[in-house]
């Protein structure tokens, strides 16, 4: 990924919590002929295991990605956060044109299949309880009693672990142009009032108050 020394950002806790906010990714792999092949999936983050973390995903066994796992060719996920457009007119001065902000991380590692059956349930359990932690009722995995039901759903994907050896990540929140601009950006954003826009406002705003 470029990125420019400006807009690079500095601390892996960074990167880990866009990853842990934004987790829906884009893991993109290639084909034996070199073909580019894309899917978009949700990911767990262990941050305890390896270096860099590990990402665990899981993808429909009917999808042919998977099969790309076995040549050991490293993967890249492209977690994206908040975004938006950004107008000349925001700023105090110019001349200028207008430009998207936003932040990203790309992560690089090679997906190893997870074959054994009580670890693919403990995975999609875990995952399961992550995206049901925030609701006054978390619904469970098997809550309904039908273990034969899960049983057939767990036999239709295939699950994986990405031990990650390198993460860029970039955050480019106008960090190039000076504080009276930023502003304008951040009150320009807040005004467009989508929530793109607001989520964007918030990550500048929360910038502007790291230093």
């Amino acid at each position: 990924m470029y990125v420019p020394k400006h807009f690079l950002e500095p601390t892996r806790a960074a990167a880990r919590s866009l990853i842990r906010d934004y987790p829906f990714a884009q893991l993109i792999t290639t084909d034996d002929d070199g073909v580019p092949f894309a899917t978009h999936l949700p990911f767990l983050f262990d941050g305890d295991r390896g270096e860099h973390g590990t990402l665990i995903g899981h993808m429909a066994k009917a999808n042919p990605q998977w099969r790309h796992f076995a040549d050991g060719k490293p993967a890249l996920a492209i977690f994206s956060g908040p975004h938006g457009y950004v107008s000349p007119s925001w700023y105090t001065a110019g001349p200028a044109v207008p430009t998207w902000n936003y932040a990203a991380v790309h992560t690089y590692g090679v997906p190893i299949i997870i074959d054994d059956a009580d670890a693919k349930r403990a995975v999609m359990e875990r995952l399961v309880d992550t995206f049901e932690a925030g609701f006054e009722e978390p619904w469970k995995l098997g809550a309904d009693g039908n273990e034969d039901f899960v049983a057939r759903q767990l036999k239709g994907i295939v699950v994986f672990d990405i031990p990650l050896d390198r993460i860029e990540a970039k955050a480019k929140l106008s960090q190039n142009r000076p504080p009276e601009d930023r502003a304008g950006v951040i009150l320009g954003l807040r005004r467009a009032g989508n929530v793109d826009s607001l989520l964007l406002a918030d990550a500048m705003e929360e910038r502007e108050r790291e230093g």
